[in-house]
């Protein structure tokens, strides 16, 4: 009765192997934090970013405008601002080559579909690492339990007398294992979860864009070679929101 089963002592009196367990499932803890600390604010800016620029997408401001803004932001600026520019950009390219309007628009929209194509693996990145500790840390921490009842029997063979207070502490520290595991394991499972759904939103965001900010070249290349055609607002051409 007067053992300490705090989880300290438990640690400390567990075998080696165990212990190297528990201190691999504490950094893989401890580097889950980190990235769904990251993910979260990350996620969280390109969203608020997103809002902005179309806010002035829709605002009234002309393309040419826009895209100004967006060369000179392209560093700091919002996913869905780096995908206009690529589209604007391809389509003022191909525009200068007399291209007939069909091939403007797809031509600017293969553009913004490999720059959100681009954005996505950015706001994706380090996705999979959560999903990995999520399905491995159980596993990690079971084979440490394992492990730890395995040592713990073989110790017990030498006594000529096993009771329950001889047995639970070496039960006790290989169970250690497993709570450490789902420790790591239930914060990346609902943290990748709740990334992967406001991931999802964006992808539909920018995918909705794409096609809008596509038709709207398409009114504006039909008449391509008239001057300034492609200085007209977004509101001229569709009217404010």
């Amino acid at each position: 009765m007067d053992q300490n089963f705090s989880i300290v002592s438990l640690v400390l009196g567990a075998s080696t192997v165990v212990q190297l367990v528990l201190a691999l499932l504490l950094s893989v803890s401890l580097a889950s934090w980190t990235v769904i600390f990251r993910k979260y604010f990350g996620i969280k800016r390109s969203r608020l970013k997103t809002d902005g620029f179309e806010q002035d997408f829709w605002s009234g401001t002309s393309l040419n405008d826009l895209y100004q803004g967006a060369v000179a932001n392209a560093g700091n600026g919002s996913p869905l601002q780096r995908i206009f520019a690529s589209g604007m950009r391809e389509f003022l390219k191909l525009r200068d080559r007399k291209l007939d309007a069909t091939a403007l628009v797809d031509g600017a929209r293969r553009a913004m579909r490999a720059a959100q194509q681009r954005e996505m693996d950015a706001i994706e990145s380090n996705l999979s690492f959560l999903a990995s500790v999520a399905s491995v840390s159980p596993y990690v921490g079971l084979f440490g339990t394992v492990w730890g009842i395995m040592h713990a029997f073989v110790g017990l063979s030498n006594l000529q007398q096993v009771t329950l207070a001889t047995v639970a502490p070496g039960i006790a520290e290989a169970l250690v294992a497993t709570a450490i595991g789902l420790f790591a394991a239930i914060p990346a499972v609902i943290a990748y979860n709740f990334f992967a759904r406001d991931i999802d939103r964006l992808a539909i965001r920018f995918d909705a864009f794409i096609e809008e900010f596509s038709n709207i070249l398409n009114r504006q290349a039909i008449p391509a070679a008239q001057p300034n055609s492609g200085a007209r607002s977004v509101a001229a051409e569709f009217g404010a929101r």
